[in-house]
């Protein structure tokens, strides 16, 4: 039996079940569920980098963005207070359309 040991959707374990197989699954507490959820961005951001196809990266970036929304939440934010903190620094600072890259700043 593979050995997982790791974040999962809320629906995997019914998603198993249904396919006639059985799982062993544990709840997190706060402190391992942050370390998780941080550990699973890494790995999602890792599949982004290596999708091949514009469908492949939406897909990931679709995972991404799940878990930005179930962080936000850890630290108490819904996501529409996630958007305007967004949308301030955008506002203030810029976003990354404009596809900017700095080079190096001369002290002068």
């Amino acid at each position: 039996m593979p050995i997982y040991n790791k974040l999962v959707r809320d629906l995997i374990p019914e998603i198993i079940e249904a396919d006639g197989k059985t799982c062993v699954t544990r709840i997190l507490n706060d402190s391992q569920y942050i370390v998780e959820l941080n550990s699973k961005m890494h790995e999602e951001l890792a599949e982004y980098e290596e999708a091949n196809t514009a469908e492949d990266a939406v897909e990931e970036l679709s995972d991404l963005l799940e878990l930005i929304h179930a962080a936000a939440a850890y630290h108490g934010v819904t996501v529409d207070e996630l958007e305007t903190v967004r949308a301030e620094k955008a506002n203030a600072r810029g976003g990354f359309n404009e596809r900017i890259y700095l080079v190096e700043v001369a002290d002068d």
